[in-house]
C-alpha cells in the first residue's frame, strides 16, 4: 500500500514512525531539530493521516511491509527506524522481516511484549465501539492518557478525531494480534535507543528497563515528568537521544 509521507533534512536515513491513533505530525518539532543530521522520512501509516485505509484485516507485518515499499520507492536500501508506541511495534516487525535493512532502532514510549489477554480483549471491544460510535470515543478516552500537558491535549484530541474509523479499527486489531518480540533482542547488532517518560501511564517505563537488561549495550534515556508523547513533551531531549542512532 502506498503511504503518504514527508521528507526533510540530509544525512543518515531515519524513518520516524508515529503511534496510535495519530499521524506523522506528532514528530514535527523533533524533526526540525534533526534535519541537519538525518535524511528524515515521516510516513503516515496505513489508515492514518493522508494514507489510504483498508477494511480488510491486516497485521503489523503488513504495515512494516508498507514501509519497506516506501523505502524502495525512495531508493533507500537501509535506514534507522524510530517508532513511537505502536510505531515501535511496527519497527520491531520491520526488524524481524527485513533485518539487513535496519541500521539502528529507536523505541519511543514503546515495548517488546505482546498484549496480555485482557488488553487484547479490550482492543477488540474498542474496535467494536469505534465501528458503532466513531473515533470520538477514542479521542475522549485516550487524550488524557497520552499526555497530562494541557497545552497539547487540544491538538491531540483534534488529531485523533481526524483519523478514519477504518484506520483506527485496523490498527487496534493488528496490535491485538502482534507477537512478543523479546526473541529479537539477543541477536540485535545495531544501535538501540530506548526513550521513555517516567510519567507514562500507557506503557510504564519498566518496559524500557526490561529491554535495557536484555540488551546491555542499549542506551536508555529516561525523561523526567514526561508522559506517552516524548517527542511532543520533550522534543529536544528526544532529538538528542535519536542522534545516537547515527
Amino acid at each position: 500500500m502506498q503511504l503518504a509521507y514527508t521528507r526533510r533534512g540530509q544525512g543518515t536515513p531515519l524513518v520516524l514512525i508515529h503511534g496510535y491513533p495519530l499521524d506523522h505530525s506528532i514528530w514535527d518539532e523533533t524533526a526540525s531539530l534533526l534535519s541537519e543530521t538525518f535524511d528524515l522520512i515521516l510516513p503516515d501509516l496505513r489508515g492514518f493521516g493522508a494514507s489510504a485505509s483498508s477494511t480488510d484485516p491486516y497485521t503489523l507485518v503488513d504495515m512494516a511491509s508498507d514501509l519497506a515499499e516506501l523505502l524502495d520507492e525512495l531508493g533507500i536500501p537501509k535506514a534507522a527506524l524510530a517508532g513511537h508506541s505502536m510505531g515501535g511495534y511496527v519497527a520491531l516487525d520491520f526488524l524481524r522481516t527485513y533485518p539487513a535493512r535496519v541500521r539502528g532502532l529507536g523505541l519511543v514510549a514503546s515495548q517488546v511484549l505482546a498484549d496480555k489477554p485482557e488488553t487484547r480483549e479490550g482492543r477488540y471491544k474498542t474496535a467494536e465501539n469505534v465501528a458503532q460510535n466513531g473515533v470520538g470515543v477514542v479521542a475522549e478516552a485516550m487524550t488524557p492518557k497520552l499526555t497530562a500537558d494541557s497545552s497539547l491535549q487540544g491538538f491531540i484530541r483534534a488529531l485523533i478525531e481526524q483519523q478514519t474509523p477504518a484506520g483506527v479499527i485496523g490498527a487496534l486489531r493488528a496490535m491485538a494480534e502482534r507477537p512478543d518480540s523479546t526473541d529479537l533482542l539477543p541477536q540485535l547488532n545495531v544501535p538501540l535507543a530506548l526513550i521513555h517518560g517516567d510519567a507514562d501511564v500507557l506503557i510504564p517505563i519498566e518496559r524500557a528497563h526490561e529491554v535495557k537488561v536484555a540488551v546491555p549495550q542499549a542506551k536508555l534515556f529516561t525523561l523526567s515528568g514526561v508522559g506517552h508523547l516524548p517527542m511532543m513533551e520533550s522534543p529536544r531531549a528526544v532529538a538528542e537521544a535519536l542522534k545516537t542512532l547515527v
